[in-house]
């Protein structure tokens, strides 16, 4: 690992990205935690730009995708704690979408842990409940976290698992909760 300009940048979008993510799991609505999160998104794929991981970039894009689709759908048909037909198709075609993209995006079995990162993620905010939302942060944030070895983002590994305490914080005060 070099330190190069690319790198650093890399670094800096990454600590960007974690910030934001972290804020999603001490907000309490849906469409916040989607705002957020495409904005957090946006910021790691410049990273992955970086640091020439285009599986984690292609996995940003379907999640950026994903979360556009979910803000309109809300916005357009309401706030909705029922999970319907549509939805279960919705659910169908992003996990295509992001295994298509996977499959042009291979780069070996380590850079599958972004894939299956963000499908776990993509459940959790489909799923439209936040208790679940943060306790899916946990298997994602251990996925990350690899992934970032993978790719040597240093601020990915070290910031993923400030992350993942976050989502262990989130998900037991939500649980405390009840």
């Amino acid at each position: 690992m070099e330190l190069t300009v690319n790198y650093i940048l890399s670094q800096v979008f990454t600590i960007l990205m974690y910030g934001l993510l972290a804020i999603t799991y001490y907000v309490k609505d849906r469409k916040s935690v989607l705002i957020i999160s495409f904005l957090s998104l946006v910021a790691n794929s410049l990273a992955y730009i970086l640091l020439y991981a285009y599986t984690g970039l292609a996995m940003c894009v379907v999640a950026l995708v994903r979360n556009i689709y979910f803000l309109v759908d809300e916005k357009k048909n309401g706030k909705s704690e029922q999970i319907s037909r549509k939805d279960f198709i919705v659910l169908i075609v992003l996990y295509a979408i992001t295994i298509i993209s996977a499959i042009f995006t291979y780069e070996g079995f380590l850079s599958l842990l972004s894939v299956f990162a963000t499908m776990i993620y993509t459940y959790s905010v489909w799923q439209k409940k936040t208790s679940i939302y943060k306790l899916c942060g946990i298997p994602v944030g251990i996925l990350w976290v690899a992934y970032n070895l993978y790719v040597k983002s240093v601020f990915g590994v070290i910031l993923e698992g400030i992350l993942l305490v976050s989502s262990v914080i989130g998900y037991r005060l939500e649980k405390g909760k009840k």
